[in-house]
Order: C-alpha cells, then structure tokens, then sequence
C-alpha cells in the first residue's frame, strides 16, 4: 500500500509540474511577448512605441507575478473594472506558481529519498509512475488544441466564463483599457500553442525514455 501510494504521488506532482511549467513558460518568458510586438506591428497598430509596449506589459506582469506590486499599465489608461480583472489573473497566476513550486519539491523530496533507498522503488507495475503521468498530460494539449481549432473565440469566450465565474471585466474597451490594444487575440492563441507544445515535448520525451527503459530491461 505504500509503495502504491508514494508511486501514485510521485505520478500526480510530476502531472502538475508538467502542466504548471509549461503554463509559466510564455508567463516568465517574457522575450516571448516581446517577439509579437514586431511580428504583429503593434506599435503602428496601437499607437504607442515599442518601449511604451514593453513598459505596460512588464509592469502587467510584475503585478501578476511579484507580490507586493502595484498594479500599473506604464503610460496606458486602465479602468477600475480593468484592474479588477487583472486582480482576478494574479489569483490565478499565484496559484500556478504556487502548484510549480510545490511539484518540483515533491518529485525532487521524493528522487532523494529513492536514491538514498529510503522509500521504496517507484516501480510498481511494467513502467515508473512518470509513464502514465506523462500519458494523462497529452491529453490535455489534445483536448485544448481540438477546441480552439474547432472555434478558437468560443474557446476563448469558455475558458474566461469557466475561470471568471459571473464576471464580465475580461471584456475591456480599448478606449478605457488601453492595454488591450497591445494583447491581440493571436497572442493569446500563440501561448495556448506554446503551452500545448511544452505539454507534449515534456510529456513525450518521458514516454520515449520509459519505453525504452522498459526495452532494455527485457
């Protein structure tokens, strides 16, 4: 019983920690914003420089991921519905973070104690608990990706309803919420497909070495 319950732990952290990082990537990754403001000529389309941009975004961010940050969108207007939004994304932001910290804590505790042969072996069927860890993650990139092909704005429309429950300040007006002339929907798109694609290379990668783990054991 024990060894099935700390296999099944060890497979449920390494399930978050392979959603709760790729979910940081275009968070932390900031170079990946970046890239958009000339890929999307935001600058011509917005009206502000590419520095005004930059500034809005990262004071946006730091709000979002450092505690004790004022909120701020540089030189762009912000309503007070705008800024209630972004209070509800920080909610959101911590508890990712939050879920990456403590993942990566479990699976590094829990190697540790393997290698020192103080838990037993991680093992307790043909494949390591990392197989069907790694199996249950594809499925969420799959199941996001089909959605948004199907109709990326109902997608997009069901994901703020789902995680913003009786709320409607996600819809901002670019006259009183500036920022969002500098967030187009194809940016948002990008980090769903940059999430997607860290899910499945993650997961893959610990396929392929589990499955020929398993070969060579044979």
């Amino acid at each position: 019983m024990k060894k099935s319950f700390i296999s099944f732990f060890f497979g449920l952290a390494l399930f978050f920690f392979i959603l709760s990082f790729s979910i940081g990537l275009p968070i932390y990754f900031r170079s990946f914003y970046y890239a958009h403001i000339t890929a999307l000529d935001l600058e011509h389309t917005s009206g502000f420089s590419n520095e005004e941009i930059k500034q809005a975004y990262d004071d946006v961010l730091d709000y979002l991921t450092l505690p004790g940050t004022e909120f701020s969108t540089g030189v762009m207007k912000h309503s007070a519905e705008g800024e209630a939004h972004f209070s509800d994304c920080k909610a959101l932001f911590t508890l990712n973070a939050a879920v990456l910290v403590i993942s990566a804590t479990v699976l590094v505790v829990l190697l540790f104690l393997r290698k020192k042969k103080l838990i037993p072996k991680l093992q307790p069927g043909r494949f390591s608990p990392a197989f069907p860890a790694a199996i249950s993650a594809i499925a969420f990139p799959v199941i996001i990706g089909i959605l948004a092909s199907l109709d990326f704005d109902r997608a997009f429309i069901i994901f703020h309803k789902l995680f913003f429950p009786g709320k409607e300040n996600w819809i901002f007006t670019p006259r009183t919420d500036e920022i969002i002339r500098v967030l187009p929907q194809t940016f948002f798109m990008n980090c769903a497909l940059l999430i997607g694609a860290s899910v499945l290379t993650l997961s893959a990668a610990i396929i392929i070495f589990e499955l020929c783990s398993n070969k060579r054991k044979k």
